[in-house]
């Protein structure tokens, strides 16, 4: 017997291979049952997850389903029934193993999550060789089904190579801002121009971050996720800096109530169990490779504690590096390893559990031709992110700061999620300042940082990033080399908790789009260099394409002290223009003083006393740095008062930026 529903089925299997789920399809007022139900289907299932499909049920829908699978919980059992018969008639077919909610039950944020709509988002498993396409229609043609939505994987932002360490620590000179062994090896903070680096090595390829060291070395009221493999939580270098879950004990129990049993220092989402690290595999795609934890080195390795290498935001050694949430999204040869259901899973934990940062290197393979098409795929994914946007776990941000590599393929944009405009994407350059082999670039790309290029090094190493691995992957080595944007992609993480650590520090607090624009403005213009070919590949494509420029972490805490900076390149006298500073008429003003002490002076490498001529500042820095100078004039009045009609003074305090080049463009490309 044929009935109406087989009928109904069999209209949306020709549907589905005769139309685009993503296009809407024009036709009457009153679309057919088959055409709504074919655009429920938000995506394809091209690289999905077998046997697991995400449903948004309707508001109605909901109440029944939590309190069907209320009762299977009750029982200790998985709930494999909706408690509407529409759905479990279908579920009944597909053999259901669980019907759980995405986002578990955290009754501290559960209004929070009901308001976002996160409560409505589910997910069904079933036979993972069953019929992925039919499945979803079936489910999509149930009333009570909003949207349904494909788990498909993601990928990660690097190679899955690791160079280990091997040639001995060296002891730091006594001018070294910290005594960590390894650091005078990180060229990605101190750019000297080392020639055994590699021979194309630039002074100033760097994130210029040793005088912001003197400021801040980072908060521990700041929280990064890590959003990658799982994080070596015992890893030497990292432990004093990983967050500790407040309100867990292990003891086998979900202590705090947040739904997930002994997580002390964040999840893996992969499994739905503890952190990992150590699961090798012949195949290096379904392997770990120690990346979330030599991401994590990057961000907050601790600094000055007289072990391997540095961290961005690292500390000062005195406990005040901020802290470190593994959010496990990889995990070996876990077929959910890396997912859309994963990743919204740790950015909603994240946003649930204090972090402010997501530090996220990976992306998906498939091109997305624009914003809205990322929003349509992926709702999922968008909507988890946005609830840790609006998340606000620091006092120094009113909101949550997503920053993602912006990939490897050496393709003209970057990919998506870090391509979506709330997003920052970052690019690659080497030692050598120039963009990376395999970095993406263009539309969606907003700003680069040192991600390594070992093909600029004699020993095909020097030239990489070095940070922490796990020791169990390499032969008891703790540390080693890795290029890529996934490398980049934790400079820019790091550079920006340090600049929520010195608003702390500050008392300060800002907007999350007024400190995203003091990030994307702390910048070093690199496109000057662009000229010739590298890699057989003429360097001009890559200009006004990197993004605003190459992060500096000093200028970034320069604009949180609300300190203007003047951009100065080395070896040139040259005259800055005041006017931004002291008004359009900067020239007409009488200027008293110039004042900058021998010792800022020896930081620029002046030899010559900076003056002011009509309106600007003649100075010469003959080397890299960056040093204060204040600036003295008279407002109302060409001087100050006694015999004449006086003045007003006006002083100034400016942090000069010496560099190889300058910013022509006030940051902006």
């Amino acid at each position: 017997m044929v009935t109406k529903k087989s009928l109904l089925f069999a209209a949306l299997a020709f549907a589905a291979c005769s139309s685009d789920p993503l296009t809407d399809i024009a036709g009457s007022s009153t679309p057919d049952p088959v055409t709504v139900a074919a655009q429920k289907i938000v995506n394809t299932s091209e690289n999905a997850v077998p046997g697991s499909l995400l449903i948004y049920f309707d508001d109605e829908a909901v109440g029944q389903i939590e309190n069907s699978t209320a009762a299977a919980v009750a029982t200790r059992s998985a709930a494999t029934r909706a408690g509407i018969e529409s759905v479990d008639e279908v579920l009944d077919g597909l053999a259901v193993s669980s019907l759980r909610r995405v986002f578990p039950c955290d009754p501290r944020h559960e209004e929070r999550t009901r308001a976002a709509g996160l409560h409505k988002w589910y997910i069904v498993e079933f036979d993972a060789d069953a019929d992925l396409d039919a499945a979803a229609r079936k489910l999509a043609a149930v009333a009570e089904v909003e949207r349904l939505q494909f788990d498909t994987k993601v990928q990660r932002s690097h190679d899955f190579k690791a160079t280990p360490l091997k040639t001995a620590a060296v002891a730091p000179s006594a001018a070294a801002v910290f005594n960590d062994p390894q650091l005078s090896k990180q060229w990605h903070y101190i750019n000297n121009g080392n020639k055994t680096i590699a021979q194309t090595s630039r002074v100033g390829a760097d994130i210029n971050v040793e005088e912001a060291w003197k400021l801040t070395g980072g908060d521990n009221r700041v929280v990064v996720a890590i959003v990658d493999e799982g994080v070596k939580y015992t890893h030497p270098d990292l432990a004093a800096n990983m967050w500790t879950n407040p309100g867990e004990t292990s003891n086998g129990q979900d202590s705090d109530g947040n739904g997930y049993v002994d997580d002390l220092h964040g999840w893996n989402f992969a499994t739905n169990g503890p952190i990992s690290w150590d699961k090798p595999n012949a195949d290096p795609q379904k392997s770990d490779s120690g990346h979330g934890t030599h991401v994590a080195g990057t961000v907050a390795a601790v600094n000055n504690n007289g072990v391997g290498v540095c961290g961005v935001a690292g500390g000062t050694g005195k406990n005040d590096g901020v802290k470190l949430m593994s959010c496990q999204v990889f995990s070996g040869d876990s077929s959910v390893s890396g997912s859309t259901s994963v990743t919204a899973q740790a950015f909603y934990y994240a946003a649930n559990n204090g972090a402010s940062i997501a530090q996220c290197s990976f992306g998906y393979s498939t091109a997305f031709a624009s914003d809205d098409y990322y929003k349509r795929y992926y709702s999922l994914e968008l909507n988890a992110i946005t609830y840790f946007i609006n998340a606000k776990n620091c006092d120094a941000i009113d909101g949550g700061l997503v920053i993602f590599a912006a990939g490897n393929e050496s393709d003209t944009k970057a990919h998506y999620p870090g391509a979506y405009y709330e997003y920052i994407s970052v690019t690659a350059f080497g030692p050598d300042y120039l963009p990376a082999y395999y970095t993406n670039y263009g539309p969606g790309c907003n700003i680069a940082a040192p991600g390594g290029d070992y093909k600029i090094s004699e020993d095909k190493q020097s030239s990489m990033v070095l940070s922490t691995l796990p020791s169990e992957l390499y032969s008891g080595n703790d540390y080693g080399y890795m290029n890529g944007t996934s490398m980049a992609c934790p400079h820019v993480s790091g550079v920006a908790a340090l600049g929520l650590s010195y608003a702390l520090q500050l008392g300060k607090s800002f907007t999350l789009d007024e400190f995203k624009a003091m990030l994307l403005t702390s910048v070093n213009d690199i496109d000057q260099y662009f000229d010739g070919t590298k890699d057989g590949n003429n360097l001009s494509i890559f200009r006004q394409k990197m993004g605003t420029g190459s992060v500096d972490a000093y200028q970034l805490l320069m604009q949180v002290e609300g300190t203007p900076c003047l951009r100065a390149k080395v070896g040139t006298r040259q005259l800055l223009s005041l006017t931004n500073y002291f008004g359009g008429g900067a020239a007409n003003l009488t200027y008293l003083e110039v004042k900058m002490t021998d010792e800022e002076k020896a930081k620029v490498g002046i030899t010559e006393n900076p003056t002011i001529s009509y309106g600007k500042l003649r100075i010469q820095c003959n080397k890299p740095g960056v040093a204060r100078i204040t600036i003295t004039a008279v407002s109302g009045g060409p001087e100050l008062g006694g015999s004449a009609t006086g003045g007003q003074t006006v002083t100034k305090e400016f942090a000069v930026i010496a560099r190889a080049t300058t910013n022509t463009n006030g940051g902006w490309l």
